[in-house]
């Protein structure tokens, strides 16, 4: 069925596009927190454990209103590993040293990268009339915003 929200179809089109892009950084990022969380060591394991473990949890509920953003705007999410590599922004690491502070700072990067996404697009969408994405974007925004001090406040 047609998507009848008041937004042209080419702009949903980029808009969705957009978004991919952006889901794909969220699944590339949550899979670095969660292997941070999985592979810590030192003598901070036990509360960087955990403290990885609540970053990841917040990243899996925006992966999934990321996605639903997506099928709202009548597209669809993609969903396997091989396209989130080929959209992502942002890298794998391969760490041969997993301590604390080595991860804070890759992950650190990563959710200042897709802030500075994020802040670019939220222009963009509202000109292209969906306001929705674009207020949605700019809560994410913010949210990687507090993620990013929670990260950096350990550093």
């Amino acid at each position: 069925m047609i998507t009848n929200i008041g937004i042209h179809e080419s702009s949903a089109q980029t808009v969705a596009a957009t978004l991919s892009k952006l889901l794909a950084d969220e699944v590339v990022l949550y899979m670095k927190t969660r292997n941070a969380h999985w592979n810590v060591t030192g003598v901070d394991f036990h509360a960087k454990h955990k403290f990885f473990e609540e970053q990841y949890e917040a990243l899996d509920e925006i992966m999934d209103s990321v996605a639903e953003r997506i099928r709202s705007i009548g597209h669809f999410a993609p969903a396997t590993l091989k396209t989130y590599l080929e959209l992502t922004h942002l890298t794998e690491a391969n760490r041969a040293d997993n301590n604390s502070v080595g991860h804070i700072k890759e992950l650190l990067a990563d959710h200042e990268n897709i802030i500075m996404f994020i802040r670019e697009n939220v222009n963009p969408f509202a000109e292209l009339k969906d306001f929705g994405s674009s207020d949605f974007i700019t809560g994410l925004m913010e949210t990687h915003e507090k993620m990013a001090w929670m990260l950096r406040a350990h550093l």
